[in-house]
């Protein structure tokens, strides 16, 4: 299969296209590890109009294998190890037959390890993608609960939107929100581990989990942005700054800006994500944050943003 960005005028007439969203979480409360290995968290995911494509054409004798290009082509593993590539072998264990192959093509722009959700948005992808192609006998409840399955942000990256997720992330409840986020987004030179992250995280010995910030569903509930910005909040924030000190210095920089509402580090890191007044600003703030030595490149992005989609 050719390694060329998926949708230009040559693809595969049979090609299944999608597109899938990165997220940014407004919140994110982390509680202690449970049981089943997991941590127990409360946090509002938010989808943003930063996307991945995914193409997948038939392949004969079962073959699913991934090529990629784009954001991070590099990083992302080929052999089969990749989420998108599992996604599309446990969709095919559970709902269809072993004959059935994929060619998977990924065209990346959301960053690798960057706090962001790209491999389980490319897993989500995956799973419709293929559900499709295969012509399945599938729902969005069935390829929800393969989702689950497959990590913490993946349900979401099929539902986009807003949303609270509670347990490991994967119970997820859309939420009524009004008006449009703009952020501008500050993308650091090198990944950082999730579950590094959360390794350390534990040695501070969490015993409970925290509630949600004080007014945060209110205000997305009447679109009051400003309030949002100033209810952002992030658990493993204050971890992931001792391991990278240079991602404090990104997040005062930035939220010192004019019209910046708030400030996050997004997910486990290390992408710092800051809340802005309207597009004019949030491109202002990206321009600047590029500028920073500590950052290999900054976006803009909406939300929200839908989740997994088809394209035609």
């Amino acid at each position: 299969m050719s390694s060329h960005a998926a949708g230009q005028d040559d693809a595969d007439p049979g090609a299944v296209r999608v597109r899938v969203p990165a997220k940014v979480n407004l919140a994110l409360r982390v509680g202690p590890r449970g049981a089943d290995g997991y941590h127990r968290l409360r946090t509002v995911f938010q989808a943003l109009s930063l996307f991945d494509e995914l193409e997948a054409v038939e392949a004969p004798d079962g073959v699913i294998d991934l090529t990629v290009t784009g954001e991070g082509a590099d990083l992302v593993p080929t052999d089969g190890t990749d989420l998108a590539v599992r996604a599309a072998v446990l969709l095919r264990e559970r709902y269809g037959s072993p004959e059935l192959g994929a060619h998977l093509h990924l065209v990346k722009s959301i960053p690798v390890a960057a706090g962001l959700a790209g491999g389980s948005a490319d897993a989500a992808g995956s799973l419709l993608a293929c559900s499709v192609l295969w012509d399945l006998d599938t729902d969005p409840a069935s390829l929800g609960a393969l989702a689950s399955e497959l990590g913490a942000d993946v349900p979401f990256a099929l539902l986009g939107g807003t949303a609270l997720g509670t347990g490991r992330g994967t119970q997820l409840m859309p939420l009524l929100t009004r008006g449009r986020y703009h952020w501008a987004l500050a993308f650091a030179d090198v990944g950082l581990s999730t579950a590094a992250v959360f390794a350390q995280f534990d040695r501070a010995g969490v015993v409970e989990l925290p509630p949600l910030p004080e007014g945060l569903l209110q205000a997305l509930a009447s679109g009051d942005v400003p309030q949002v910005g100033r209810r952002l909040a992030n658990d493993l924030q204050r971890t992931a700054l001792s391991m990278r000190a240079e991602l404090l210095a990104t997040l005062r920089f930035g939220a010192g800006l004019d019209g910046v509402l708030g400030a996050v580090l997004s997910g486990s890191g290390p992408t710092c994500a800051f809340l802005c007044a309207d597009a004019r600003a949030a491109k202002v703030v990206a321009d600047r944050l590029g500028q920073l030595p500590s950052v290999r490149a900054a976006e803009v992005a909406v939300g929200a943003a839908p989740g997994a989609q088809l394209l035609s």
